[in-house]
């Protein structure tokens, strides 16, 4: 991800309503630049890859962050994670939209949890999303993640979920179908590969 080029774009995905659960809808454009900025600080075992821009037909339509998890919130006391070697946290944001692309938010999460598993090496993929959260955690079910508990992190109650590589082969035909299309939301309902991409 650039910052110069993709701050702007990024702002707008967080201040829609539907992104309501990465807590940015009130943030500036310096708050966005901060938040690409420092997902790239410092040192990070295991392969931290920062923030990433998704494209779909030359186009950004997502974003997601590879992070090593200790370094998180999650590494703070109380939250219910406890590190394994070649653990990666994982977060994802679709962009809003009115158009309806059966099959691509699934598609979207097959590729990162790939990314992860072949081109990082992970052994395990955390999330931690928001317990209101449902759809996003019907999402992480139909790739593979077992929920570990309900912890608090940050300023959330996270629904702390782990999927491991085994996990993810067994569960989506080693890495291309959603488990079940009855988990998945209906805007995300499963179709085929729709080509997504990340730079």
């Amino acid at each position: 991800m650039d910052a110069e080029r993709d701050t702007a774009i990024v702002h707008r995905w967080l201040r829609h309503p539907k992104a309501e659960y990465w807590d940015m809808l009130d943030a500036t454009p310096a708050d966005v630049r901060k938040l690409i900025d420092d997902s790239f600080g410092g040192p990070q075992p295991g392969g931290h890859f920062g923030l990433r821009m998704g494209y779909f037909a030359g186009t950004p339509q997502f974003l997601f962050e590879l992070y090593h998890p200790p370094t998180s919130d999650l590494g703070r006391p109380g939250t219910g994670y406890s590190y394994r070697p070649g653990d990666l946290g994982m977060h994802l944001l679709v962009a809003p939209t009115d158009r309806k692309l059966p099959g691509f938010t699934g598609s979207v999460m097959l590729h990162i949890i790939r990314t992860a598993f072949f081109e990082v090496g992970a052994r395990r993929v955390v999330v931690e999303p928001d317990v209101r959260n449902l759809e996003v955690q019907r999402l992480n079910a139909a790739v593979g993640f077992r929920v570990a508990g309900d912890y608090p992190v940050a300023q959330k109650i996270a629904r702390l979920s782990y999927c491991t590589r085994a996990d993810f082969l067994r569960d989506t035909d080693h890495g291309r179908t959603l488990a079940d299309a009855d988990r998945v939301p209906a805007e995300s309902d499963p179709a085929e590969s729709h080509g997504v991409a990340d730079a």
